[in-house]
C-alpha cells in the first residue's frame, strides 16, 4: 500500500484524477492525498482521498508540518505543483528520503536556473537552443515583452507597442526586465511535457500547440509531432539535473521553423490534461520509479493531432460551513 501526495491542489483535479486512476490499477488500498492552505474551497481537495489543511509555503512551518502529514499517512511519494515551493522541497529533500518519501522534483541547482529568466537563457543556449533576445532600458526595440526575472503565472508581464506605454515603475524595478516579444502572428507558441527519469534522460517529449490561453494557462490546445518535437529529441535528449515532468515553453517561426527557448518549469503544467489523455501517462511512469522501482523505455506511441478544448465545471460540497 503506498500513498501518494500532491500538494497544493488548487484547481487540479485533473491531475488528482489521473493519479487516483493510476494508482487504483497498482493496489487498490492506496491513496492519493493532497495538500491546500483552503481544502474546503479547493476543487481538487474535495475528489482527492484525503486533503489536508497546510501553511503558507513561504511559513517556517510548511517544511514541519508537510512532514508530520506525510509520516502520519504514510505517504511515499510527493508531487509538488508550484513553482514557488520547488526550492523549499529541493533544499529538503534528504530529510524526506531519510525517512522513506520521495519528493518528485529536479535538482536544486536545474530549480534555481528555471526560476530566474536570465539564467534560463543561459541553460537554453548550453542546450544549443536560440532565445528571445534581451534588451536594456536604454537600448530596446518595440514593440517588447516586459516580465519579472521570476515570474510565473503570467503574472506582471506586460506586452509593449509604443514607448509611451512604459511606465516608469517599469523602467525603475530591478525586478522587471525587457524581452524580444515573439509575434503570434509570426510564431506558434508550444508549451512542451518532457517526462525525464531519474538520473535525467527523457523519456517522452510531447509538444501541445497553444491556440488560446486563459490567465496563463491553456484552454485550447494541440498535440503534434512536428520539427518542435524533433527537436526536443535532439536538443533534451539529457538534461542535468532533470527529474518528473518538465514543461518547457517554445516558440517556432512560421515560415521558417527557427524554434526559440522562452521558458522551463520544473513541475507538471496546467495544460498536462491533454498530454496523459494524448498516451503520456506521467502518473503511471512516477509509480513505477518511485514506487515499483522499474525502469522505463522511451515512449512515443501517443496521438498528435488532438484538440483540447477546455470549460469551465462545478464541483458542489452539500451542508458547507465555511
Amino acid at each position: 500500500m503506498s500513498h501518494i501526495l500532491i500538494t497544493s491542489a488548487g484547481r487540479r483535479v485533473s491531475l488528482v484524477r489521473a493519479f487516483i486512476k493510476e494508482l487504483k490499477e497498482i493496489d487498490e488500498r492506496s491513496q492519493v492525498f493532497v495538500t491546500d492552505a483552503a481544502p474546503k474551497l479547493s476543487a481538487a481537495a474535495q475528489i482527492a482521498h484525503k486533503a489536508f489543511e497546510i501553511c503558507k509555503i513561504d511559513n517556517d512551518n510548511y517544511i514541519d508540518a508537510l512532514y508530520k502529514i506525510c509520516l502520519e499517512n504514510k505517504v511515499e511519494v510527493i508531487i509538488p505543483t508550484l513553482d514557488t515551493e520547488l526550492t523549499i522541497l529541493s533544499k529538503n529533500h534528504e530529510k524526506f528520503l531519510a525517512a522513506n518519501i520521495k519528493i518528485v522534483l529536479s535538482d536544486e541547482k536545474l530549480i534555481k536556473k528555471c526560476r530566474n529568466k536570465l539564467k534560463t537563457h543561459k541553460l537554453f543556449k548550453k542546450l544549443g537552443v536560440g532565445t528571445a533576445k534581451i534588451y536594456s532600458k536604454i537600448k530596446y526595440k518595440l514593440p517588447l515583452f516586459i516580465k519579472p526575472i521570476n515570474g510565473s503565472n503570467s503574472s506582471n508581464n506586460f506586452i509593449i507597442k509604443n514607448k509611451n506605454q512604459i511606465s516608469k515603475y517599469q523602467l525603475e524595478s530591478n525586478i522587471l526586465h525587457f524581452f524580444e516579444y515573439l509575434d503570434h502572428d509570426i510564431y506558434d507558441e508550444y508549451t512542451c511535457d518532457l517526462y525525464y527519469n531519474k538520473t535525467g534522460e527523457l523519456k517522452c517529449a510531447i509538444p501541445r500547440k497553444r491556440i488560446e490561453i486563459r490567465a496563463g494557462e491553456v484552454s485550447k490546445g494541440l498535440t503534434k509531432k512536428n520539427e518542435v518535437k524533433m527537436f526536443l529529441d535532439q536538443n533534451f535528449s539529457f538534461l542535468k539535473g532533470a527529474r518528473g515532468c518538465i514543461t518547457v515553453q517554445l516558440f517556432m517561426h512560421k515560415e521558417t521553423k527557427d524554434i526559440k527557448g522562452i521558458e522551463i518549469n520544473p513541475r507538471f503544467g496546467g495544460g498536462f490534461p491533454l498530454s496523459y489523455l494524448a498516451g503520456g501517462n506521467y502518473p503511471k511512469w512516477i509509480i513505477q520509479e518511485y514506487i515499483l522501482n522499474e525502469d522505463l523505455n522511451y515512449f512515443d506511441d501517443w496521438k498528435t493531432d488532438l484538440l483540447m478544448l477546455r470549460y469551465d465545471d462545478e464541483i458542489l460540497v452539500n451542508d458547507y460551513k465555511g
